[in-house]
Parts: C-alpha cells; structure tokens; sequence
C-alpha cells in the first residue's frame, strides 16, 4: 500500500523537485494534499507555485490548499534573493490552470489526520513550520495520527540565513520548537546532509535532455545564476531529499538527537542545538540525517522524473 502523505510546502526550485519526484511515485506514496506556507515567498505566490508545479506534473487530482499568511510571532522573512521573485526562477512555467481548494491548509491538514487510522499519516514538511505548529495546537487529537514527520530544516553546522540558523528555522523558530516538542517521531534533514545534494555537471545535462516538460523546466532551475555567498557553487536539492528518504532510505545515514530550537530574538535566532554526541543527556526527539549518497540520489531521480509529462 503506498504511503499516505501531507506536503507542506514553499516552493521554491527545490520544492518544486520534491513535488514532482512525489508525483512520480504514486505507487509508493499516496499525496494526500499540498498545503502550502509563506516562506522562499509570500504564501499567495506559494500557493500559486504549488498549483503551477501541479499543473506540470500532471497530478490536477492532488488538492493544493493555502495555509497561514505569516509565522506565528516574528514578521515574515522570505528568499526572493535565492529563488528570484516569483520563487521559481528559471523554470519558465506558465500561470496555473486551476485555484486552490477552498478551505485553509491548517483545516485541511486535521482533517486529514482525524479521518485516518492511527499512526499513518506522513507529515512532509519542506517549510517553515507555521502550518504544522497551528494544526498541532488546535487540535493536539491529531498526534497520534501521524506516524512521522519527515521535514528539511536546521543545521549542525552554519547557517544559510544568518550564521546560526537555516532558512526555513529562522523564519518561523517558535513554530519549530512546537513541532520539536509535539513528541512525534522526527526524521531532520538539515544543511549539513543537504548540501551534499548536487547533481553533477553530466546528471544536470542528462536532465535537460529527458525530453519532457519536467525535464526542461528543472535544467532551467538546476542551471540559472546562483548568487555568491551561500556555500555552494552547484544549486542543492535540499528539498527532495525528504521525499527521496520515503523512497529510497537506504542511501542516507544518521543518528538519533535531542534537538533544540532558539527563539529568542537575536543572532541565535533559530539555530538548532543538536546533541550528536548526547551531552545533554536528553531523550532524543529527532532522527538527524547527516550523509546522503548523493550520486545515487541523482541517479534514481532523475529515472524517477523521466516518467512524467
């Protein structure tokens, strides 16, 4: 049976691909919703992403739901200078065909979980937490319905936003440290095993010659100009490693952490604190991925994506 899934999203290029590879595995896993989250951009243009990557990947039976306008306290800091103003420089797609559902993301996401089975439903986060944090806190009945949360946020490392803290935890750290403290099994992807994930010069050229739409729209992403300082010359799939983990676990390691999350409000802002060597003493609240086999990552995308329109 495939798995069922929530994506939570703010696509984003990376996004983007994580969406797509989802389509494209309908046999393993069955996409419930796309809820979308302010993030990379404001949510209206979010939302607006995640119908116009819908329309791209032939999957119109999907629902895509619009979430929260801002974070839960701090104002709304979005990307436009990594992702380009519309969140999806280089892609070249069009307006969306359809409108999102009616109804807000947050609704959608509980009742979702309350008409599943308990232990189910996979949470696929690939934002910032807004979303999450509001469904677990109006309606905590839901937890138990949620067999785990797999989501992309965080560092062990330095940060991509400011030296401390990630994007997506930076943008909403007290939504974060809800959803760290819901007591739901977590599964992290931060940038110290994201960044690992780079396609090669020749998988990059092998993605643009798929001959489908998929293909040409993420070479455009894969290949525009990436501005400098942001530790990478290559553009990381951050996003898609979530996704690919439900797919293909066997090429990631990790470890089980107590990970913490700041909200304070200063230069700490959204750093995760994660115990990899168990200082703490804490009963660990995350499963912190830290390797990937990057090349067989790629390489079974990219397999993955040539079956789309």
């Amino acid at each position: 049976m495939p798995e069922p899934i929530i994506i939570d999203t703010d696509p984003g290029q990376d996004d983007a691909v994580a969406l797509l590879l989802a389509f494209a595995s309908r046999d393993e896993l069955e996409l419930r919703a796309i809820t979308t989250v302010p993030g990379n951009v404001p949510v209206a243009q979010t939302t607006a992403n995640a119908l116009r990557i819908r329309d791209l990947g032939g999957a119109a039976s999907v629902p895509v739901y619009r979430g929260a306008e801002v974070p839960l306290i701090v104002a709304l800091e979005t990307a436009e200078f990594v992702c380009g103003p519309d969140g999806l420089a280089g892609a070249g797609l069009p307006p969306p065909a359809s409108v999102a559902e009616a109804g807000h993301a947050v609704e959608a996401i509980i009742a979702i979980c309350r008409a599943a089975p308990e232990g189910s439903i996979t949470l696929c986060p690939l934002g910032p937490l807004t979303n999450l944090a509001l469904a677990f806190r109006l309606a905590p009945d839901i937890l138990p319905k949620v067999k785990r949360i797999v989501l992309m946020g965080g560092a062990i490392g330095l940060g991509n936003m400011t030296p401390a803290a990630e994007f997506n935890m930076h943008v909403d750290p007290h939504a974060a440290a809800v959803v760290f403290g819901a007591g739901c099994p977590i599964t992290m992807f931060g940038l110290g095993v994201t960044l690992q994930a780079i396609a090669s010069h020749e998988q990059i050229e092998r993605i643009g010659l798929l001959g489908n739409a998929v293909g040409k729209a993420i070479h455009g992403m894969l290949t525009r100009p990436r501005p400098g300082g942001l530790g990478t010359a290559g553009h990381p799939m951050h996003d898609p490693c979530v996704i690919a983990f439900l797919l293909w676990p066997e090429l990631f390691a990790g470890r089980d952490c107590f990970v913490a999350v700041e909200t304070g409000d200063g230069p700490l802002r959204g750093r995760t604190t994660i115990d990899w060597n168990g200082r703490l003493k804490r009963e660990p609240n995350a499963h912190v991925v830290a390797t990937v086999e990057a090349h067989e990552l790629f390489e079974r995308m990219i397999a993955r994506l040539a079956t789309l329109p």
